[in-house]
């Protein structure tokens, strides 16, 4: 249904409001005081009804009072008969403002919202302002100045404190939402809503935590994937946030996974208050996103060498003008200026001399951006300077960042730019930074786009054998397995591993080593012991029979003596890898909370704790996000040539690593992993050794159901390829019905265009002829758990432009559903290509639609059709779909199935 869910929340029509008041505002709660004083002041466009609780009588007595939205600031004890009564007269959303509602009462409010069908923001919210509506909902003060920015925080005094600081900053608000403790509605619901706001172009968040990662990362990238969202967490060091206890425990700690899961959702993290609002004021720009490669145009040397300083410091690469460019520029410059990595167009400068350097520095293709600096000088006119920036805006494609330093004298010259929208700071590692912001929500982006398979197009894993070796552990009540089952878990995904072998007294041992030839290692095997050189439990570069005996002899009596009570199988002989040149690194997996299992990619061997600088990622991957992981970690700089060794097999680590991601989603058993060292060389790789720990399956809803394997345990779903079928044609030929991912947005853009005015007012409601961006995104780049879509795609031939026939894809029909609050129904969707009328894909595509539906456990499927679609309302009566009058809206029909 074209409206969201939460608008009657914020965009009521109509609101009653339970404040308690009974002509003196001195015995009210305090939250209903504030929230009275701040809802009188402005004209909110609806019709508002001011009820009592102790004084209203019989439900007949409230037929005025019908509402979308039901405004509730009482005492506690109070709320549970204001929210019952708010769902007898039929409200569709409820906020409760209150504070140090416990979970328990809480829980039952959320209760008694559910059975009336009623969207509950609170308890302990401080509640919303919208104040394109003129609707302050909130404890926060006066509303914010409308604007284009949203924000969502949960914490109420940093938002009055950002609404404060807004309003002297001239920084207005679409939305602005403070969601409390125990609310039943979330951050996500929210980024759900403002994700489709016409109003909001850019999302602030503050975030203290997360109770469902997959709604939560489900909501992130649909909003993040139409435009910036920018997150500042805290908590980012608490004591509270401790890691497992194993090398990937070292590595990985839960502000870690975070920042990997928003780099995942194309977000962008800040780490403060000031660069919240720095974030803000460049994405909401709308430059286009871009690269690292920033350009430094000053007329001071020592602030132009801050913020190349800076650039090193933070990431960013310095934009250097072209041996061509910097020529033709130079002559346009005074004598004495510089092109030496900065463009340093002297004191002497006057606003032509900027106005040359910016237009070069924006037409080089090796530059992304540019960071303008002025510092007041004798002669020079900061607010002629700030016009050409001005002037020259419209006209640019590429961020353009400011730094105008002093105070007083360039006052004027900031209103210009802040007025031209010309992001402004007052230091030139601000403006860095800003510009780093737009940087980084470029390359999330294109992490955000990534929809990797849960399994590598190589050869297929055994992955029911390792499902068998995992159940026989737990059967033995054990969790951690032993060098050789972690050894035979790997092998079963292809990843090559050094042969070993377990010796159970010394003369096998000498025998084994003997057989693989010198030098061995031998390790202690056992259950019990997670670190075996914390023990003595580790020999390397044994060199003949006899030194095999004596060293398991010591290796025995060191583990006797470290841990008596450890029990012990024997103890591995496995052949020294020969790669000596090769690079030892560490590919670790823990279990976090909230986001599941997390990948960790780093230096290994004695390296793992001293080097750090270990890069996480969210599975599944694909080689795309495996390059990337690699590329984030401190030891990539040592996997090129490096001194005196070649370079390492790329695309052998990036296949283990791939290999690792399809154990991770295929196994939701897996706790643990560390494969420490892996030896990489120009040759291939091989893990030396490995250490897994396991457990029992969580409990969660499988995705494909019978014919999908569970991925509940992860945070980001993958591409549900196991949908994928082939159908014939009426009158020749085939198509395949596959789910959408995010690179058909051209194709559906396409198939949109081609549809008749008709077909697209029957499916959008819209005459619209093509899909915005936005919502092109949002219909393509889905999380395949609330939302599924399903597109038949038929291959065609075209002339391509070298007069040469191509192969391309076309799409014929597209079908989705999208889950609805109450995680138990659906919406549907349906449009067919006309010229394909009449050949039963209509037909196809529903029933597949309804299939994958039932899959994730749903049980009713709906959807509102216009009274004059017959053609989809007989489709649907044959599919056994009942036919009703919609209440609301004379002009659809609801159409239901139970699933």
């Amino acid at each position: 249904m074209d409206q969201h869910y939460l608008s009657p929340l914020f965009d009521p029509r109509s609101i009653v409001l339970f404040s308690g008041e009974e002509g003196d505002t001195q015995g009210l709660a305090p939250h209903a005081r504030a929230l009275l004083a701040g809802f009188r002041a402005q004209a909110f466009d609806g019709v508002v009804t001011e009820l009592n609780t102790k004084t209203t009588g019989t439900l007949g007595d409230l037929a005025q009072a019908r509402a979308d939205l039901a405004i509730i600031a009482l005492q506690p004890e109070e709320i549970l008969a204001a929210l019952e009564l708010a769902g007898r007269i039929k409200c569709k959303a409820a906020l409760i403002l209150s504070a140090g509602v416990g979970a328990q009462l809480a829980a039952d409010m959320a209760r008694t919202a559910q059975r009336h069908g009623v969207m509950l923001l609170g308890p302990n919210s401080q509640g919303f302002q919208r104040p394109s509506r003129h609707l302050n909902a909130s404890t926060l003060g006066p509303i914010a100045a409308p604007g284009q920015l949203a924000l969502v925080a949960q914490s109420g005094s940093l938002t009055a404190s950002i609404l404060d600081w807004a309003r002297q900053n001239r920084v207005g608000f679409s939305s602005v939402v403070c969601v409390g403790p125990h609310s039943a509605l979330e951050v996500a619901d929210m980024l759900d809503f403002l994700a489709g706001d016409r109003n909001t172009q850019a999302i602030l968040v503050y975030l203290e935590g997360i109770s469902n990662a997959r709604r939560f990362m489900s909501a992130l990238r649909a909003a993040a994937s139409s435009k910036p969202v920018v997150i500042l967490k805290s908590g980012r060091k608490l004591a509270g946030n401790v890691a497992a206890q194993t090398h990937s425990g070292a590595i990985v700690g839960s502000d870690e996974v975070f920042d990997a899961a928003l780099r995942r959702a194309g977000a962008v993290r800040v780490r403060s208050f000031v660069q919240l609002f720095s974030a803000a004021k460049c994405l909401a720009s709308r430059y286009r996103p871009v690269g690292k490669r920033l350009a430094i145009v000053t007329n001071g040397g020592g602030p132009g060498v801050l913020a190349a300083d800076w650039v090193s410091e933070i990431g960013l690469k310095l934009g250097v003008l072209s041996e061509e460019n910097a020529k033709t520029l130079w002559s346009q410059l005074p004598a004495n200026a510089s092109l030496v990595d900065l463009i340093d167009v002297t004191e002497d400068a006057q606003p032509e001399h900027y106005r040359a350097a910016l237009e070069a520095a924006m037409s080089d293709k090796d530059i992304d951006g540019a960071l303008v600096i002025y510092s007041p000088k004798w002669g020079s006119d900061a607010e002629a300077i700030a016009r050409v920036l001005v002037e020259a805006r419209p006209r640019l494609s590429k961020p353009l960042v400011s730094c105008w330093m002093g105070d007083a004298s360039v006052g004027t010259a900031r209103t210009l730019l802040a007025d031209a929208q010309i992001p402004t700071f007052r230091t030139p590692e601000a403006a860095v930074g800003a510009f780093s912001n737009i940087a980084s929500f470029y390359q999330n982006q294109q992490l955000l786009r990534q929809t990797p398979p849960p399994l590598t197009q190589l050869a297929a894993p055994d992955a029911e054998g390792a499902r068998l070796l995992i159940e026989g552990v737990l059967a033995e009540r054990r969790q951690t397995l032993t060098e050789m089952e972690s050894k035979a878990l790997l092998a079963a995904f292809h990843i090559p591993v050094t042969p070993t072998n377990l010796a159970r007294n010394p003369n096998e041992a000498m025998m084994i080593a003997t057989q693989q030839g010198f030098p061995v290692a031998l390790k202690i095997d056992s259950p019990d012991i997670a670190h075996k050189s914390d023990v003595g439990g580790v020999a390397l570069n044994v060199m003949n029979a006899t030194a095999v005996r004596d060293t398991y002899h010591d290796i025995m009596a060191n583990v006797a003596r470290a841990r008596p009570d450890a029990h012990v199988n024997g103890i591995t002989v496995q052949a020294m890898a020969k790669a000596r040149r090769g690079r030892e690194l560490y590919i670790g997996v823990v279990t976090d909370d909230p986001f599941g299992p997390v990948m960790a990619f780093g230096a290994g061997g004695t390296l793992v704790e001293l080097m750090g600088g270990s890069a996480m990622e969210l599975p599944p991957l694909n080689q795309f996000l495996a390059h990337r992981l690699i590329e984030r970690a401190r030891v990539s700089e040592t996997l090129g040539e490096w001194r005196g060794a070649p370079a390492v097999n790329m695309q052998a680590l990036e296949q283990v690593l791939l290999r690792v991601s399809e154990m991770v989603c295929e196994l939701p058993q897996l706790r643990e992993m560390d494969i420490n060292p892996i030896i990489v060389d120009e040759s291939g790789a091989v893990v030396v050794d490995a250490r897994i720990v396991v457990g029992h399956a969580p409990g969660s809803v499988s995705m494909g159901g019978v014919r999908g394997q569970n991925y509940g345990h992860l945070a980001i779903l993958p591409y549900p390829a196991h949908y994928q079928q082939v159908w014939p044609l009426r009158g020749g030929g085939e198509y395949t019905v596959r789910p959408i991912w995010p690179g058909d947005a051209e194709m559906l853009q396409e198939f949109t265009k081609r549809l008749s005015p008709e077909s697209r007012y029957f499916r959008f409601v819209s005459s619209m002829a093509e899909l915005p961006p936005g919502m092109l995104s949002r219909f393509t780049l889905i999380d395949y758990d609330r939302e599924m879509a399903l597109c038949a795609v038929i291959k065609q031939e075209k002339m391509g432009e070298a007069g040469q026939k191509e192969i391309t894809e076309r799409f014929i029909a597209v079908s989705r559903y999208i889950t609805n609050p109450d995680q138990t129904s659906c919406e549907f969707s349906l449009v067919v290509d006309d010229a394909f009328a009449g050949q039963g894909l209509g037909t196809r595509m529903m029933r597949g639609i309804m299939e994958v539906a039932r899959d994730k456990g749903l049980q009713e499927m709906m959807g509102l059709v216009l009274t004059h679609n017959g053609a989809m309302l007989k489709l649907m009566q044959s599919l056994g779909f009942s036919v009703k009058a919609y209440a609301d809206d004379p002009d659809f029909r609801l159409v239901t199935h139970e699933l």
